[in-house]
């Protein structure tokens, strides 16, 4: 039976992978859900299967996040439906190889997909968790957004983006009765290997994870309170480290003159 406390979970890329994992865990929480994803044969499967596990209320919207209609009414039911208190702001896609070499139109369709549509998806969810008193946002982004070394570019900066996204809403809406969370995986077996032209045999089994012990891992994060969430970081000391160094820097980023290294000072000839 539907638990009407919990409200509705809208689940983005929904069909398989994380999105599909998350619906599952949600709905054995309690949770009615919306999913949303572009194969609508497999939502209809997996909602066949969670209402009868679960018991919960589920509604498939068949959803392409590039394309501004299809967008534009996903946004515009977010700020309508009081019901919605969870956005699990999901879908997504990756690129490997060489940026200067990508098809600029395929580098657009991702960012497209992993930064506009995350970005007024969070904006609809924001707006109208203030308005109603509560609300949660979980972003989905990747270690590669802190790792420029790992070389993917133009995904990787897509989920640097979705990391601050996260962390300057929190500061912006984080009070005001609203959650905020960036889901930061490390390689995981979902279907973006393949989808991305990656070979998954080519994965180190030692450092790929399986789905459910990620949204698991991500969902204890959640209860934890955390922000950021890294499931595979054994010591959180360094994350910890890594945002005091940060924030250290805060004070000189921004000065009435440059630093000495860089010249002549106040009062001398360049």
């Amino acid at each position: 039976m539907s638990n009407d406390t919990r409200g509705v979970a809208l689940i983005t890329g929904a069909s398989a992978g994380i999105g599909a994992t998350y619906a599952d865990r949600l709905a054995k929480r309690g949770y009615d859900l919306l999913l949303a994803a572009r194969d609508a044969a497999r939502l209809e499967a997996l909602a066949l299967r969670l209402r009868a596990e679960s018991g919960v209320k589920v509604e498939v919207l068949r959803t392409d996040l590039t394309d501004k209609a299809s967008l534009g009414r996903l946004e515009a039911r977010l700020r309508s439906d009081e019901a919605i208190t969870l956005l699990v702001n999901n879908a997504g896609a990756a690129t490997f190889g060489s940026f200067v070499e990508s098809d600029p139109d395929a580098l657009e369709g991702l960012i497209d997909l992993n930064l506009v549509a995350v970005t007024r998806l969070a904006n609809a969810a924001g707006a109208a968790f203030v308005r109603r008193g509560r609300g949660t946002i979980v972003n989905i982004g990747s270690v590669v957004g802190l790792l420029p070394e790992y070389r993917s570019v133009a995904y990787g900066a897509t989920k640097a983006f979705v990391l601050y996204l996260t962390q300057g809403l929190n500061e912006e809406i984080g009070g005001a009765g609203v959650t905020l969370q960036a889901v930061l995986p490390g390689a995981t077996r979902t279907e973006i290997w393949e989808r991305s032209g990656r070979n998954p045999a080519d994965l180190d089994p030692d450092r790929t994870m399986d789905v459910d012990e990620l949204v698991d891992a991500a969902l204890a994060g959640l209860d934890r309170g955390e922000l950021v969430t890294i499931p595979s970081l054994l010591d959180p000391v360094q994350w910890d480290a890594f945002q005091a160094a940060r924030l250290a820097m805060a004070p000189n980023l921004s000065n009435a003159h440059p630093a000495p290294r860089y010249g002549a000072q106040v009062g001398e000839p360049a």
